[in-house]
C-alpha cells in the first residue's frame, strides 16, 4: 500500500483526525467524548440509546454533521442508512442538510465522493443519510435506519411522534439511537429519554446521557463564558431560557409564574408617588377590558369575557442604563375602570396624559381595543404604541416581563391587595414546540380567598406592558460640548 493511501486510512479511520486532518475542525473534549461512545456503539452493534444535551450554541450541530460524515465515509462500502430527524422541515430539516453538505464538501476525504439523491437524501458510496421532520405531520413511513437513529432538538418532538414513527426505524438491525437537544422541561422526549438512559447506566456502568452545561463549556471557550455573562445580566439566571437553554436544568410545565423571589424582586424601593416628579419621564400601559380574547385563549387563563380596562403608569428610571443597559421601571400609579365606555374612559386617559405627561402610551389593541388606541393615537400620534395580543406575542411579553423582574428592574411603588392577588394567583404553561410558547394569566374561574370575588389579571396584564418599553433604545441625553479649535486662516497669516 502507497505512502499516501496509508494515511489517508489512517486519518478516516479515527473521528478526530477525520474531523481536524480532514476537514480543519478540532473537535472539542466535550464533542468527543460523545462522538466516541457513539462510533464505539455503532461498529460493535451495541444497539445503545445516547443523550446528548449541550448549552445552546456550544456545538451539538457541528458535532452531530461531523459525526454523520465520519460514519458515511467509515460505512460507504456498506448498505446502511442514517435517519435524521429534526422538529420541523422549515427551517430546522433544512438547516441540518445545508450543514451536513458543507461538512461533505469541505473534508478531503468526502468532497469528492458524495452525492445527493434526493431532496432530503445524502449519500457516500451506500451508505445513505436521510433528513427528516418530526412533525406530527409529516409522512416518514418507509424510511429505516439500519446504522443509526437521530433525534436533533429532542425536546421539541412529541414523544407519541417519536414512539410510532421513528422507534419501528432501527427494529431490523437494532441500530444505535442518539437522541440531543436541550433542556425544556420533565414533559419532553428529551426529558424522558433522559431518565431512561440514567437508569440504563446504573444497570451496567455503561455512560449514556453526555451533560454539558454552560459552566463545562466556558472552562474550554471563554468567550462563551463572557457571553453567558451579559445574557444573565439582560434576563437574570432564573429566567426560563437562561435556566434551560445554557444551564441544563427542567423548568415545570405548568407552575406560579410568580414565585415569592419574584415577588420580593418586585418590592417597592422607594415610597408610593401621587403626584409626577419634575423631570422625571413617564409611560402609560393600558390593558384594554372587553377585548377579543378568542385570539389568545388560554385554556382557562386570561378570564375571558372581562371588561376591565387597566391602567399602570411606570417611571422610567434611566439611571441604571450604564451598567445594565436597560432601565427601571417603578409602577407608580394604578387605575381601572369597569363598564365604562371607550369614550369615557379616552377623557380619563387625556386627563392622566396631561397630569403625567408620559413619552410613551402603550395599549393592547386587540379587538375591541382597536378603537380607544385609535383614538388615543390621533390625539398622541407617535407616542402611542400598540400592542395586538397574540398567543405568541403574549408568551414574547410574558418573558420579557420575566426577565425585567429578574434582573430586578421593575418595582411596584403602587401595591394593593387587589394586585397581589393578581400576581400570586398567575399562572404559566410551557408549551413543547421550537416556538417555546408561554401561556399565562390567572386561571378562569379563581376567586379570591377573603372576598370570593372573581381574580383577574388585568394589572399584570397592564404591568407586563413595560416588555415593550424594555424593546426600545434608551440613551440619556447630555449637555451639547463645544470645543474650540484652532484658527487655520489666523495661523496662514502668521506664516507670510
Amino acid at each position: 500500500m502507497s505512502t499516501l493511501k496509508q494515511t489517508i486510512k489512517q486519518i478516516a479511520k479515527k473521528f478526530n483526525t477525520f474531523t481536524e486532518r480532514g476537514g480543519g475542525i478540532t473537535m472539542r473534549r466535550y464533542q468527543l467524548e460523545p462522538a466516541k461512545a457513539i462510533i464505539d456503539s455503532i461498529v460493535h452493534k451495541r444497539g445503545l440509546t445516547f443523550v446528548v444535551i449541550m448549552s445552546r450554541q456550544a456545538g451539538k450541530d457541528e458535532l452531530i454533521s461531523n459525526l454523520m460524515a465520519y460514519l458515511c465515509n467509515l460505512f460507504a462500502h456498506r448498505d446502511v442508512g442514517i435517519v435524521v430527524a429534526n422538529p420541523t422541515y422549515k427551517p430546522q430539516t433544512i438547516n441540518a442538510i445545508m450543514r451536513f453538505e458543507k461538512r461533505l464538501s469541505t473534508n478531503l476525504l468526502t468532497k469528492m465522493f458524495w452525492s445527493k439523491r434526493s431532496d432530503f437524501m445524502r449519500m457516500i458510496g451506500q451508505c445513505i443519510v436521510s433528513f427528516l421532520s418530526a412533525d406530527a405531520s409529516a409522512n416518514v413511513v418507509g424510511a429505516t435506519a439500519s446504522l443509526a437513529l437521530i433525534i436533533n432538538e429532542a425536546q421539541d418532538v412529541e414523544p407519541a411522534t417519536y414512539d410510532k414513527k421513528f422507534v419501528p426505524m432501527v427494529a431490523s438491525t437494532n441500530a444505535t439511537r442518539i437522541i440531543c437537544g436541550t433542556v425544556w422541561t420533565s414533559k419532553t422526549l428529551l426529558a424522558r429519554e433522559t431518565r431512561a438512559a440514567l437508569q440504563a447506566e446504573k444497570a451496567d456502568g455503561i455512560r449514556r446521557v453526555f451533560l454539558y452545561t454552560a459552566d463545562n463549556i466556558r472552562k474550554i471557550v471563554p468567550a462563551y463564558g463572557q457571553f453567558i455573562d451579559n445574557e444573565i445580566k439582560k434576563l437574570g439566571r432564573q429566567h426560563p431560557l437562561i435556566k434551560t437553554q445554557y444551564f441544563c436544568e427542567e423548568i415545570d410545565e405548568l407552575a406560579g409564574m410568580f414565585n415569592a423571589r419574584r415577588l420580593a424582586l418586585m418590592q417597592a424601593d422607594r415610597e408610593k408617588i401621587i403626584n409626577p416628579g419634575e423631570g422625571a419621564i413617564y409611560a402609560m400601559l393600558i390593558d384594554v377590558g372587553g377585548q377579543d380574547e378568542a385570539l389568545i385563549n388560554l385554556d382557562g387563563m386570561g378570564n375571558p369575557g372581562r371588561d376591565y380596562t387597566t391602567l399602570s403608569i411606570v417611571e422610567i428610571d434611566l439611571s441604571t442604563l450604564e451598567i445594565q443597559q436597560a432601565p427601571t421601571y417603578r409602577t407608580v400609579h394604578r387605575n381601572s375602570w369597569h363598564g365604562d365606555n371607550h369614550v369615557t374612559i379616552f377623557s380619563n386617559l387625556t386627563a392622566y396624559a396631561t397630569i403625567w405627561n408620559p413619552l410613551y402610551i402603550v395599549i393592547d389593541a386587540t379587538g375591541v381595543g382597536e378603537g380607544l388606541w385609535a383614538m388615543l393615537a390621533k390625539k398622541y400620534r407617535e407616542r402611542v404604541l400598540p400592542v395586538k395580543f397574540t398567543q405568541q406575542t403574549k408568551s414574547e411579553i410574558g418573558y420579557g416581563f420575566i426577565g425585567i423582574i429578574e434582573t430586578g428592574r421593575f418595582k411596584d411603588c403602587a401595591p394593593s391587595e387587589t394586585v397581589r392577588e393578581q400576581y400570586e394567583n398567575c399562572e404559566s404553561e410551557i408549551l413543547i414546540g421550537p416556538q417555546k410558547t408561554m401561556r399565562w394569566g390567572v386561571k378562569d374561574g379563581s376567586r379570591s380567598a377573603a372576598t370570593r370575588e372573581l381574580i383577574h389579571d388585568d394589572y399584570i396584564t397592564a404591568d407586563a406592558l413595560t416588555a415593550i418599553l424594555d424593546k426600545l433604545e434608551w440613551y440619556i441625553s447630555s449637555e451639547t460640548t463645544i470645543i474650540e479649535s484652532d484658527d487655520v486662516l489666523q495661523e496662514m497669516d502668521h506664516a507670510y
